[in-house]
C-alpha cells in the first residue's frame, strides 16, 4: 500500500466520530477512500503506530486503519 491508492474497508470497523452519526456506532465496512498517509515516523523519529494507515473517506472524514482492515481496489 502507498499514498494515493484507492482502498475499501473489508472488515467491520465501528467508529463513533463519523459526521453523519455523532456519538452513535457507525460501521465503515464497504466504504471506499484514498490513502492519505502511512505513519512511520514523527518528528524524524520512527514510530510504531497501532493504526498507521490514514484514509480519506470523503465528506471531510478521515480515519486511521490497520493494513489488514483494508483491501486495494484495482483499476
Amino acid at each position: 500500500m502507498k499514498v494515493g491508492d484507492r482502498v475499501r474497508v473489508k472488515t467491520k470497523v465501528e467508529v463513533f466520530h463519523h459526521p453523519k452519526s455523532k456519538n452513535q456506532p457507525y460501521d465503515l465496512a464497504g466504504q471506499e477512500g484514498t490513502i492519505a498517509a502511512i505513519l512511520t515516523e514523527y518528528n524524524g523519529k520512527p514510530i510504531s503506530a497501532n493504526f498507521p494507515v490514514l484514509v480519506d473517506l470523503g465528506d471531510r472524514f478521515r480515519t486511521h486503519f490497520r493494513e489488514d482492515e483494508l483491501e486495494i481496489i484495482e483499476g
